[in-house]
């Protein structure tokens, strides 16, 4: 058995490019970051920074064409696709890009953030109770139809999720 799975949570760095080719088939690119923030021996935080090449297709690059901008914090599944070509002098050169086939975009719009409202207590003390905000989008692309927006975790399908893996004992583990 193989798996080839990703899955990263990051800032994209550059506008999607969004290209459409026959039969009205769309792709959209762009860069996303990741970091990873530790501190050293000497005290000093450390920052570091993986740049990862996006690709989505189809009804998945029409919702980045209407979502994604640069600065858009997304979570992003697919697998690592590398592929090769020859320059104009001649070099064999090579790019890994990560084909997604689910995005979810994790930036709050205005006015869907936390809202509170006040009340007076009996004491006289004011409470204050929060509201959860609506579960963001999760945009799907495993067939050529418009994207599925799923909010419940248990409806991604994914063998290897917490929560599944939690319920099973050892021996049911795929590994």
């Amino acid at each position: 058995m193989s798996l080839n799975r990703v899955i990263l949570v990051g800032n994209v760095g550059k506008d999607p490019v969004i290209r459409y080719f026959d039969k009205g088939v769309a792709k959209a690119t762009f860069p996303l970051a990741t970091s990873e923030t530790y501190t050293n021996l000497q005290g000093e935080t450390i920052t570091t920074t993986e740049w990862h090449n996006i690709v989505l297709w189809r009804a998945l690059a029409e919702v980045a064409e209407k979502k994604v901008k640069k600065g858009t914090q997304l979570y992003i599944v697919g697998k690592i696709k590398t592929r090769s070509y020859v320059d104009k002098d001649g070099n064999n050169k090579y790019i890994t890009e990560i084909i997604a086939d689910t995005m979810m975009v994790l930036d709050r719009k205005q006015g869907t953030a936390t809202s509170s409202s006040a009340t007076p207590a009996a004491n006289g003390a004011t409470e204050t109770y929060f509201e959860e905000p609506p579960a963001a989008p999760l945009y799907n692309n495993t067939s050529n139809k418009a994207p599925d927006i799923i909010n419940e975790p248990e409806n991604l399908n994914d063998p290897f999720s917490e929560e599944q893996f939690l319920s099973k004992t050892e021996d049911d583990l795929p590994f």
